[in-house]
Parts: C-alpha cells; sequence; structure tokens
C-alpha cells in the first residue's frame, strides 16, 4: 500500500510540475513576440492574424464539454501591453483523442489561392514522464469552402485536410528551465478556390501543442508607379501564366510608349515596358509630375527637371512654359527658350574716317556693350547733305547735325556692302566731288528690330575732294573709211566738276605705244586722218576737269578698211557684222545648254533610287523627312561632327571617382556629372591618354559623334564631351551592371525565362532603332551590351573601323579591340557587306550567348575552322534548356540568304508575343540526342541512290548526321519505310531539313523493293 500510494503521488508531482512548467514556458513565449512588431511585405494581403485581433477571436473547439485540450487563453501582454492569445493542448495522458478547432469564416475576398501560416510551439514526446495515453508529434489543418457563414453548426466529414503538420524543431523539459524557445513556422498553400470564403479546422490526435498565432493572406501585386505610370493593386488569376497590366501614365503627362507590366504569381511585377513623360511645364518629383516651380520652366515634353530661368528673364507662375524677359530685354523668334534674353548693343566707337578725293574709308570700334549676344553686325546708312563744307566729325546716337541731308543715290558704292557686316571697315566709293556727307553705322544684333526705339548709332559727318572725272567707258565708231574713222563716246558717269576737255591716244597694234598720236576734243566725238589702210589701231580717251586729268579708258580696237574689199565703215556691214556675231552667240549657248541639260539628266537617271537623297552642309546626305545616321567621316573638320551631334561639357562639372578599366586610347573611369540647375548623376567617362596623335584624337571623338545622333532607352546615352581642355574625354550614362556577358556568367542560371527575353527585347528594340536610322552597327555581340540595375539592356560600342586584313586568322579591326569571326555573317566575311541582315545574323548569336549565360559562341574552335563550318552549313546547337520559340529566332537568323532573316521590328513583334505568352517558353529544345555538329539543309545531290537496306544504310552513315545511324540496323525496306519523324527525332534527327530528306529517300528505297532501284 506503501508503494502504490508513493507511485501515485509522484505520477501526481509529475504531472503537475510539466504542466506549470508547461504554462511558463508558453507565457515567456508569447511576451517574446510582440504581435506590433510584425510587419508584413506590401504583397502580401491579410484575411485572418490572430495575433492582430483585439477582442476574443470566437473560434469554435470541439468537444466543447469537459477538460479541452485546446483552450484559448491570455497568455501575457506585449511591451505595449496588448493581450497576447494562444491555442494549447497538452492531453498526452489519455486515450484515443480527437479534439478540433474551427476558425470564424474567413471571406477570400479576390483570391484564387491562399496561404496559411502557422506559429506554434510541440512538446518531444520522449520528453514526457509517464505518458499514459499516445503521444504525437503532429497535428492536422483542414478546410472548408461555403458561400455563407455556418455559424457555429459544425461537421467533421465536410472538411478537406490541407496536410499534416509536423514540428521542425520541438522542446524538452530542460529547455523549458534553460528558456531555449523553439518556435515553429509552416506556411501551407490552398486553392484554388471557388467559393465566397472558407473555415481553417485544426485537428489533434494526442500531441503536446501551442498554435500561437493564425495568418492567413494572399499575394497580389501592389500598387506602384513606374516610368510614371501607376499600375493597380493586381491579384495574380492562377499559377499558370503572368497578368498583363496596362499602366496609367500620371496626371500631367503623355505616353512615349504605351506602359504595361507583368504580375507573377507570387505578387512581383516583371518586365516593364513604355514609359510616360512630364508634360511641359512639369517635371518629375516623387513619381509623379509636379509644376514648376515659380523661377523655374520647362517647354518640351520629358522627365528631364525643370530648368532655372535663363539670365534677365523670369517666371512668376508655377508650370511656365517659358520664362519671359525682363524690361528693356528680348528674345528673337529663332532664339531658343533656354537662352538668356538679350537686348540691343550700344553704339559702335572711335568712328575715324579717311578720304581720298571721292571716296572715305570708315573704321570703328566694337560697341562696348554688346546686349549679350554674338551675332552683332553693322549697318552703315549714308545721306547727302546740303550747305557749306564742314570739317570730319563724330558723334553717337545721332548725326548731322542742322544740315538738311537726303539718302545718297544709288550709284554710291559699299565695299564690300553697306548692311550685315560683321567686320568694323568700309569703304564708300563713287561719290560726289566737294560735297558733305553724313554716315550713320548702328551696330544691331538678332533683337534690334524688337527695340526699335532703343536704336544706338554713331555718326560721322565729311566733305569730299576735289577729283577728277572718272573713265570713259562707252566708246562706239560711227564710220570707217581705209583712212579715217570717226568715233563717239559717252560722258564719264562722275565727271566730278565741268569737263574742259578729252584727250585721244591712239597708235598701230603692231607698233605697241612706241609711237602714238594724241589729239584733244572739246566734245565727245572725234574723226580720227591719216591713218594706214586695213591696219589695227588701239584707242584710249581721258577727260579733264580744273582737278585734273580722270583715268584712261580701256583700250579701244577699230580697224581700217582695205583699198578695194568690203567697207566696213557702211552701215549695213555693220548689221551684217552684228547679225552674224548674234546668230553664232544664239547657236553656241544653244549647244552650251543642251550639254548641261543632257549630263544632268544622265546623272539623274544613273542614280539608284535609294540615292536619291537631299544634299545638306558638309556633304552629308539625309533622306526628305526622316531622320537619318550621318556619317561623321564625310565632315572636312572632323571636329564639327563632334560639335554638331554632342554637347560640350566643362571639366569642372565632372568628378572622377576610381579607374575602372583601361580602353584602346586610356583609362575608362567611374564619375560623377553636376550640370547647373541639374541634379548630380553617375557617369562613365572616357579619356584620351597624353601624347596623343591628331588622328587619335579623331578616332576618339568618331564614337562620341555617332552616339550623340541616337536618343533611344536601349541605346547608350551620351551625355558629352570634353574637348577644350585636357584630358580629352567622353562621358556616358554609367551602366552598373557593366557588360552583358559578364554579367550574365557572374550570376549563371539565376534568371527566370521571362526576365531574360525581357534583356533580349530592349537589344532587338535598340538594334530595330539603329536601323531604322539607317546605321549598320558592325560589332553587336554581348560583351558590347551594357546592363543597368534595373536589368535594361542598351546597345553601346560604335567605333568600328572598315578595314579587313588579309589574314584568314584575323578579325575584324574596331577602335575597341578586335570582333571575331564568329560574330559575322558569312556575306560580311565574304565580301564585306555589312547590313542591318548581317547585324540580325549577329543578334542570333547575342540570342545564343544569352540563354547560355555567357558561353563562347563555337567554344574552341579556330576562326578559320568557324568560317568554313558556318560556310558548310553548320549551326550552333540549342544550349541547355533553350525554349525552342527561342532556338527556331535563332536558327532564322542564322540563314544563309541575307534576304530571308527576320527584320528587327519582327524580332520585336516575336519577343513581345512571347512575354504575353510564357507558356510557350516552357517547351525546350532537345538536346539529348542531338550530333555534336548538327547541319542544317543540305543540297538532295548528297543524298545517294539506293539498291538495298545495306546500300541505303551506308548512304546514310555519310551523311552530316551520320552519328545518329551509328550501331542502327533495320531487318527490311518495309521497315525503314515505316519510319516516322518522331523515330528520326529518337536516334538524334531533330531539324527538319534532314528529316525530311531521310524520309523522302525511305520512301524510294520502299518503292526500289516494290519496282526496283530508283535515285533518292
Amino acid at each position: 500500500m506503501d508503494c502504490n500510494a508513493r507511485s501515485l503521488r509522484t505520477l501526481i508531482s509529475s504531472r503537475f510540475f510539466f504542466f506549470v512548467f508547461f504554462f511558463f514556458f508558453l507565457l515567456l513565449l508569447s511576451c517574446l513576440i510582440p504581435a506590433s512588431a510584425i510587419v508584413y511585405p506590401p504583397n502580401e494581403v491579410n484575411l485572418l492574424d490572430s495575433k492582430a485581433s483585439q477582442g476574443e477571436l470566437g473560434w469554435i473547439s470541439y468537444p466543447s464539454h469537459g477538460v479541452s485540450i485546446l483552450s484559448h487563453s491570455i497568455s501575457g501582454v506585449d511591451e505595449h501591453y496588448t493581450p497576447i492569445r494562444t491555442f494549447q493542448v497538452c492531453n498526452v495522458m489519455e486515450y484515443s483523442q480527437n479534439n478540433w478547432l474551427r476558425t470564424n469564416w474567413i471571406p477570400r475576398q479576390s483570391a484564387q489561392k491562399v496561404y496559411v501560416e502557422l506559429k506554434f510551439t510541440l512538446r518531444d514526446c520522449n520528453s514526457i514522464p509517464l505518458v499514459l495515453g499516445t503521444c504525437k508529434e503532429t497535428f492536422n489543418l483542414l478546410y472548408l469552402e461555403t458561400d455563407e457563414d455556418q455559424g457555429s453548426h459544425f461537421r467533421e466529414h465536410q472538411f478537406s485536410k490541407i496536410d499534416t503538420i509536423a514540428a521542425d524543431e520541438s522542446f524538452t523539459q530542460m529547455d523549458l528551465g534553460d528558456r531555449i524557445l523553439k518556435l515553429n513556422t509552416e506556411v501551407r498553400e490552398v486553392g484554388p478556390m471557388t467559393k465566397k470564403g472558407f473555415y481553417l479546422a485544426f485537428q489533434d490526435v494526442g500531441a503536446c501543442v501551442a498554435l500561437v498565432s493564425v495568418r492567413v493572406y494572399f499575394k497580389k501585386c501592389p500598387y506602384t508607379v513606374r516610368n510614371l505610370a501607376s499600375f493597380p493593386d493586381t491579384v495574380p488569376m492562377d499559377s499558370q501564366s503572368l497578368v498583363e497590366v496596362k499602366g496609367l501614365c500620371v496626371n500631367h503627362s503623355k505616353e512615349e510608349e504605351p506602359p504595361r507590366m507583368y504580375c507573377s504569381t507570387e505578387g512581383e511585377w516583371l518586365v516593364p515596358i513604355g514609359k510616360c513623360l512630364c508634360n511641359p511645364g512639369y517635371e518629375e518629383r516623387s513619381n509623379t509630375c509636379q509644376m514648376c516651380r515659380a523661377g523655374f520652366y520647362k517647354s518640351a515634353l520629358g522627365n528631364m527637371e525643370c530648368p532655372k530661368c535663363p539670365p534677365h528673364s523670369v517666371s512668376h507662375h508655377e508650370g511656365s512654359l517659358h520664362c519671359g524677359c525682363e524690361k528693356n530685354y528680348f528674345r528673337a523668334d529663332g532664339d531658343p527658350v533656354s537662352m538668356a534674353c538679350t537686348r540691343p548693343p550700344s553704339a559702335p566707337r572711335n568712328v575715324i574716317s579717311s578720304i581720298n578725293e571721292t571716296s572715305v574709308i570708315l573704321d570703328w570700334s566694337w560697341p562696348e556693350d554688346s546686349g549679350g549676344r554674338r551675332d552683332i553686325t553693322f549697318t552703315v546708312l549714308c545721306k547727302r547733305c546740303r550747305g557749306g563744307a564742314v570739317n570730319s566729325s563724330s558723334s553717337s546716337g545721332g548725326g548731322g547735325g542742322t544740315q538738311r541731308c537726303e539718302p545718297c543715290r544709288g550709284n554710291v558704292r559699299f565695299l564690300p556692302r553697306a548692311a550685315g557686316l560683321h567686320n568694323t571697315t568700309v569703304t564708300v566709293a563713287d561719290l560726289l566731288a566737294h560735297t558733305n556727307y553724313t554716315f550713320e553705322i548702328e551696330a544691331q544684333n538678332g533683337v534690334s528690330p524688337l527695340a526699335p526705339k532703343m536704336r544706338q548709332y554713331a555718326a560721322v559727318t565729311i566733305t569730299t575732294n576735289q577729283a577728277a572725272p572718272s573713265p570713259v567707258t562707252v566708246i562706239r565708231k560711227a564710220k570707217t573709211s581705209r583712212n579715217s574713222v570717226s568715233l563717239s563716246w559717252q560722258q564719264p558717269e562722275r565727271p566730278n566738276g565741268i569737263i574742259l576737255d578729252y584727250e585721244i591716244k591712239y597708235y598701230e597694234k603692231e607698233e605697241q605705244e612706241t609711237s602714238y598720236t594724241i589729239l584733244r576734243a572739246r566734245g565727245c566725238n572725234v574723226t580720227l586722218n591719216g591713218l594706214k589702210a586695213n591696219t589695227a589701231y588701239l584707242l584710249q580717251i581721258r577727260a579733264r576737269t580744273a582737278a585734273g586729268y580722270g583715268a584712261s579708258s580701256p583700250s579701244f580696237q577699230f580697224e581700217t578698211s582695205p583699198d578695194s574689199a568690203f567697207s566696213i565703215s557702211s552701215e549695213s556691214s555693220q548689221v551684217v557684222l552684228i547679225a552674224i556675231s548674234s546668230a553664232v552667240a544664239i547657236i553656241l549657248l544653244t549647244v552650251l545648254l543642251y550639254v548641261l541639260i543632257g549630263r544632268f539628266c544622265c546623272h539623274s537617271k544613273s542614280k539608284h533610287p535609294d540615292e536619291k537623297r537631299l544634299h545638306f552642309g558638309n556633304g552629308h546626305l539625309r533622306l526628305p523627312g526622316i531622320r537619318t545616321y550621318v556619317d561623321p567621316h564625310t565632315y572636312e573638320d572632323p571636329s564639327q561632327a563632334v560639335h554638331e551631334f554632342a554637347k560640350e561639357l566643362d571639366a569642372s562639372c565632372i568628378a572622377i571617382d576610381k579607374v575602372v578599366g583601361a580602353g584602346e586610347f586610356g583609362e575608362v573611369c567611374s564619375g560623377r556629372l553636376k550640370l547647373p540647375s541639374k541634379k548630380e548623376i553617375c557617369v562613365a567617362i572616357k579619356t584620351l591618354k597624353g601624347g596623343y596623335t591628331d588622328k587619335q584624337r579623331r578616332d576618339f571623338l568618331a564614337e562620341a559623334s555617332i552616339m550623340g545622333q541616337f536618343d533611344h532607352p536601349n541605346i547608350i546615352r551620351l551625355e558629352g564631351v570634353v574637348t577644350r581642355s585636357k584630358p580629352v574625354m567622353i562621358v556616358t550614362e554609367y551602366m552598373e551592371n557593366g557588360s552583358l556577358d559578364s554579367f550574365l556568367r557572374k550570376h549563371d542560371a539565376q534568371f527566370t525565362g521571362i526576365q531574360l527575353v525581357g534583356m533580349l527585347r530592349g537589344i532587338a528594340s535598340g538594334m530595330k532603332y539603329l536601323s531604322d536610322m539607317g546605321y549598320v552597327h558592325r560589332d553587336l555581340a554581348a560583351r558590347n551590351i551594357l546592363v543597368n540595375s534595373n536589368l535594361v539592356c542598351k546597345v553601346s560600342d560604335f567605333g568600328l573601323s572598315r578595314v579587313l586584313e588579309d589574314d584568314p586568322e584575323a578579325a575584324y579591326t574596331t577602335r575597341g579591340g578586335k570582333i571575331p569571326i564568329r560574330w559575322t555573317a558569312p556575306e560580311a566575311i565574304a565580301y564585306r557587306k555589312f547590313t542591318s541582315a548581317s547585324d540580325a545574323w549577329s543578334y542570333g548569336i547575342v540570342l545564343w550567348e544569352v540563354m547560355s549565360y555567357g558561353e563562347r559562341p563555337y567554344w574552341e574552335m579556330s576562326n578559320q575552322d568557324v568560317i568554313k563550318a558556318v560556310d558548310e552549313g553548320y549551326r550552333l546547337p540549342p544550349p541547355m534548356d533553350c525554349p525552342a520559340t527561342l532556338y527556331q529566332l535563332m536558327l532564322d537568323c542564322w540563314q544563309k540568304e541575307r534576304n530571308n532573316r527576320p527584320k528587327f521590328e519582327q524580332i520585336v513583334s516575336i519577343l513581345d508575343k512571347l512575354i504575353r505568352n510564357p507558356g510557350s517558353l516552357k517547351i525546350t529544345a532537345n538536346t539529348t540526342s542531338r550530333p555534336a555538329n548538327l547541319l542544317l539543309d543540305r543540297s538532295s545531290s548528297e543524298v545517294p541512290s539506293v539498291g538495298t537496306v545495306g546500300d541505303w544504310m551506308d548512304g546514310m552513315r555519310t551523311l552530316p548526321c551520320k552519328e545518329a545511324f551509328s550501331g542502327v540496323s533495320y531487318s527490311s525496306c518495309d521497315t525503314l519505310a515505316k519510319t516516322s519523324t518522331e523515330d528520326l527525332k529518337k536516334v538524334g534527327v531533330t531539324i527538319v531539313g534532314p528529316q525530311k530528306k531521310i524520309v523522302s529517300s525511305l520512301k524510294a528505297l520502299d518503292s526500289h523493293a516494290k519496282n526496283g532501284p530508283v535515285p533518292v
């Protein structure tokens, strides 16, 4: 009796000790996990969270009578004094346990699939002393779908089991003493669900467990703003495909390309495409388009920051499209809104006149104030003033004094011209002698017409000197005989006074002025007598005034008549000569026009239609109405191309952080660019090393001249160049992840298929833009694709040379290194035919590189072997796990006939369809039994004629796919004739071309067996 009593007391004491420690453990556990400290991911929507409930949960336990092994209790409070509730059970001392706990009805909202997260702790059965019942270390999770709340109605058989929940960590009595907490977290997926709501239930069959928290949630792609497009909360529809969601441009923005993204089943946004641009007057701030602040403006569509108003301009209101000019400042019609407002220049200074008879040279200094512009020109206004002679004088802002002045006559000449002068000197000729003139010299710029009241000029008044008359220019023959000639002439255009007489000087042409005769005449005609018959004479005339003789006229030639010949003096003879001369001139002019028109027409017809382009400055060509690429090498001065297409940066705005590599011309660095009124950005900087030659400098800047012409999200963006200081630099946007090939090798097999297709789509979009611009890249390879932090791929490296070396192992030389033969299309290797089609071939190689995660094309084959193999039809096999659709696109890009290759516009369309239907990427190309050297279509002449099964097998084993038939034996022609394409795939012949030829030869073999030999 004593022994039995002691055993009973020991049993009671052990059970009491166990439950005390178990309760203490739950209290400690609940206090260490405050509900308010939990932050859930934004893509998870809670349908139920037992820790977040402040009141009674009202869950139903079954059975409800007796000792409930799953009882609801307040186990403690957190640091915010919020009650923590747990459900606990430990009735391991009794047999046949079947205890249930059911939640309230949970509406599923828009979810089709939900997740159940359980946090619990469980006691190790081996650590419980004197267990009388059946101890378990698991419990069951079940659910029931209904369209409405069923209240307290409960039936076990209605519930469906989700899973049996086991603990990864269980605690012992020793753990309770040492306070080592072992909390388990399990998540189970439930769905798809079709009814409006559901219940969760927990079934215990004999475990010592405490259920600390229950959370039920579903996943969604949360509301986000990407590229200024808002995407709403989106719940995935099923687990098989992505959901395409179209974005809406935020307020005050417009689509550049329709924005869209894809929502994955894990609640993640993937593959952003397209973007929105802020309207004029708005800038991007905090993923929204907000109005430009006062004092700032933006005139164009785009996501750039609003620049500050240029000097002498102001905007008083928010959202200004441009800044208005201050008082007395203006902006010309052709001035960009980013240009400072300017004003007319001040008057020229220090006018100096230098008089030479009836000519004057005017010289002056530049205005003290240019008005803020460089387009200054000068205009000289001439006025003839009546009155006495005056001294030369100068003034600003007016002129002419009190004299009565009028504009000069039209015969006054200005050298080089009167208006639009860029230099500060002009010569005025053909003035009248002894005459007063006033000259007003006005400085003008682009805004002078806008401010006529602000006209400023300098004036100078002069009096011309006494001058000799101008030369006689018109001399006519009136009558000619064998010994005399009668002449007449017109008075000089500028007599500069009264003509006193004329001096006539003449001599025989053969004498060359060694002996001459001088006559004087008061009128404008004279008759020369005593001449030799049939002799040529030269004659000059000059006029004389009180100032002296003027310049002689040009030499005038005449001939006397022969002794008995047709008299040239007769008026009828002169008429005949004039008629003959006119006829000859008309004939010669007609012939000349005919020749010129014929050459022009032939030249136009000889041009190819594609060559009919419009010529612009510097000799380069552009298609009318289409933006096309301009080769910088067509410029006579290459630096002109750089300044036309690239922005000149101030070296003080660039901060170099570190050297990240070395190029052919110098170092490649990373750094920062801070332009005025713009935020600082990270950039990549290429520098030109010291001691460079002029050719190296031109080659270095040629790439910037090319990049500066491109503007596309998948083309590397040129920020500018530094050419006016050393070192010479090219500054581009910074791509955080570097080149695509090394990036893929570093993250081997870490991307989903849809992510890889998104990268490929970006590359194809950039190449489509280049193709539309008329630019052929020639060096498209993964190493020349750069990747930024958002996995956006951008085409780079535009420095390809046109030289092909003679060595067959050589590569095409570029300014950035070598282009291996393995990236180049066959026609480009053989004939230097570089086109967008050859770029499409290179894109197929890039596609292969991406799907193989940066593997080297053709592996260790030599360049000569690659050229030979490709020419014979060899094509790269599909990479591991490569989707069949992408491998087919590779084969299309590798068509030998370049006209059969897809255009980049078609490639972009194909990739867009794959993104919209990601399920098509699950079918992979078969590579398990593919021969190592797969050849595409061969000509039928390579298939020999067959007569027997043995002959046919020998013939098949000589084909490029002979490895596939090694060890294959067929007993008869009939057996062979029944071979299908599926059978051929099983032995390794998976390409359509060889399949068709083999099946065709099989039919021929069968025909041979029945009707005699037939060539295949």
